[in-house]
């Protein structure tokens, strides 16, 4: 899962997105949606790929807004605003690669998703492939600073 993410990541590249990539997956495996960051692209401060994704997947899904039975799969530990939206949207689990202590909301920083006081708490499986979603992010900035 986190390698569809990846690959989601790499078509951020081409709009000068930074390469974080989003994959929602239906309770049967199959692939619902897919998304990168595209804030630069949309001009949107909430374009993050795990907002984009669970939109796209809830709009092909046809119920409602629930995701239930669903897995969120990113690059990167979701930030506040992502970890809400995947609390907000009954996902069942959430899969990420990279950690990050800067701005992460599931477990890093903060834990959002596992808050006793919501009402909803998917499951956490975090470092899954974190070197190689590392590496995307720290060459895309290793990158960017030499310009």
């Amino acid at each position: 899962m986190v390698r569809a993410a990846l690959a989601a990541a790499r078509r951020a590249e081409e709009s000068g997105d930074v390469p974080i990539g989003a994959v929602v997956f239906g309770p049967d495996g199959a692939e619902l949606a897919s998304a990168h960051n595209s804030r630069e692209a949309l001009g949107d401060p909430t374009a993050h790929a795990e907002i984009l994704a669970l939109r796209a997947a809830a709009a092909r899904l046809g119920d409602g807004w629930r995701l239930v039975g669903c897995t969120l799969a990113v690059t990167v530990e979701p930030c506040t605003m992502c970890a809400g939206a995947a609390v907000l949207s009954r996902v069942a689990r959430i899969v990420f690669g990279a950690w990050e202590p800067k701005t992460g909301a599931v477990g890093s920083l903060w834990d959002v998703v596992r808050d006793r006081r919501l009402t909803h708490r998917p499951e956490v499986y975090g470092g899954i492939l974190e070197p190689e979603c590392a590496a995307l992010l720290d060459e895309f900035f290793t990158h960017r600073r030499s310009l």
